[in-house]
């Protein structure tokens, strides 16, 4: 999927810029034209550019989204009119990005523009799911209980993402303090002990040797080449993940990982389920309830079989047989939206899967943290033990020798 910068004019003759994610540039007009625009200029960015955009973000978070969501629900079930809740909405709000984004919305609805269209300007702001959403609040006469949805949407999210970061920063905090105990021992304790060794004379066991070896190594030059060679990975391994095929490949290996790939894989399933089901009970269509949701998967590996599902539907088919044909989703999530298809209750059902994984990933990430946690003492006991043998091992020789 590639990145598109485009130059239009909307319903009220404004020309308007900014930048799309699509397949491919026919992909994205199509999808501009949806909008109501009329497209001026639609070209591709460069994979440096893109990245580049990534990396700055808007630092709008989700959590500031999901309040403003919210509050504009509690506001406009209140009674008051679209522009005096942006306006309140936009001194409220602590974040100064959402802050300009949401006077700049206030102004184009001012001018004649609906919501949805304005929300839909500001797409690092406001991703697909929630301006299609409004949308379709805003066709049902149903904005308040549609808003309500998307921070529950959003909070969801947020919270299953809180869980996995706050289980992580144990097993992160000790590889950085192994990381740093090594280096510090590599460039300022060994040295020393290598003085002592060249002052002794003879020759050194093989494991002190070695030691010595990556200690001179790491202090001279070779760190430096290490240092720069790392850059230039990341830097070629994030160009690689840019690409289409780079990109599927990596989330397919991803997802057939030994220890990480069935937690991985729950994740995005808790994400394909609840988005598809927050936008089916707000009444979008499922043809562009799928498109959304294969944009905004996360994974490309199930973002195409989504879109392989969505062609399937397209031509009469349900939609858990070709789901069932892809192997990427388990045959429990599979008959249980057959049964939601057969009962009229896909969204509850669809909600229920997702409230299902992401107490699949909670359970995950909590045994995932207990196995971690020892393995990462033993880790750092092994190599510093090894470390210290090392350095003395040339000691315990001489006084053997000399007894």
């Amino acid at each position: 999927m590639a990145v598109y910068n485009y130059a239009v004019r909307d319903r009220a003759g404004k020309i308007v810029k900014g930048s799309l994610e699509g397949d491919t540039r026919e992909a994205v007009g199509a999808k501009l034209r949806e909008m109501g625009y009329i497209i001026l200029e639609l070209d591709q960015q460069s994979q440096f550019a893109a990245m580049g955009q990534i990396r700055i973000g808007t630092g709008v978070k989700v959590k500031d989204v999901a309040i403003f969501a919210r509050q504009f629900a509690t506001m406009i079930n209140a009674g008051l009119s679209l522009t005096k809740c942006l306006s309140i909405l936009a001194e409220q709000t602590e974040s100064q990005g959402l802050k300009d984004v949401i006077q700049q919305v206030a102004n184009d609805v001012e001018a004649g523009q609906s919501l949805s269209d304005s929300l839909s300007k500001h797409p690092k702001v406001f991703p697909p799911i929630f301006v299609n959403m409004v949308r379709a609040g805003e066709t049902g006469g149903v904005l308040d209980e549609v808003l309500v949805r998307v921070a529950d949407h959003f909070e969801a999210e947020q919270a299953l993402k809180g869980k996995i970061k706050s289980a992580m920063t144990y097993p992160v905090a000790m590889g950085a303090i192994v990381l740093v105990i090594l280096t510090a021992m590599m460039i300022f304790v060994v040295p020393v002990f290598e003085g002592m060794f060249e002052s002794m004379g003879g020759e050194l066991p093989f494991i002190t040797q070695l030691l010595v070896n990556v200690s001179d190594f790491v202090s001279g030059i070779g760190g430096l080449f290490v240092l720069v060679g790392t850059g230039v990975g990341v830097f070629a391994f994030r160009y690689w993940t840019g690409t289409s095929s780079g990109r599927f490949i990596w989330d397919a290996t991803k997802l057939r990982m030994p220890v990480f790939g069935g937690m991985i894989r729950k994740i995005a399933l808790a994400k394909f389920t609840r988005t598809f089901g927050t936008l089916v009970s707000a009444g979008v269509p499922i043809l562009g309830a799928l498109d959304i949701v294969a944009d905004t998967a996360g994974n490309e590996v199930i973002a195409q079989a989504v879109k392989k599902t969505r062609s399937a539907i397209k031509e009469g088919e349900t939609i858990a047989k070709p789901l069932s044909e892809s192997k990427v989703f388990p045959s429990m999530l599979v008959q249980m939206i057959a049964v939601g298809e057969e009962t009229g209750a896909l969204d509850a059902m669809l909600n229920k899967i997702a409230d299902f994984y992401d107490e699949e990933v909670a359970n995950a990430v909590d045994g995932l943290t207990s196995l971690i946690e020892p393995l990462m003492m033993a880790t750092l006991g092994l190599i510093v033990g090894a470390m210290v043998i090392a350095l003395y091992m040339p000691m315990f020789q001489i006084i053997t020798l000399i007894n």
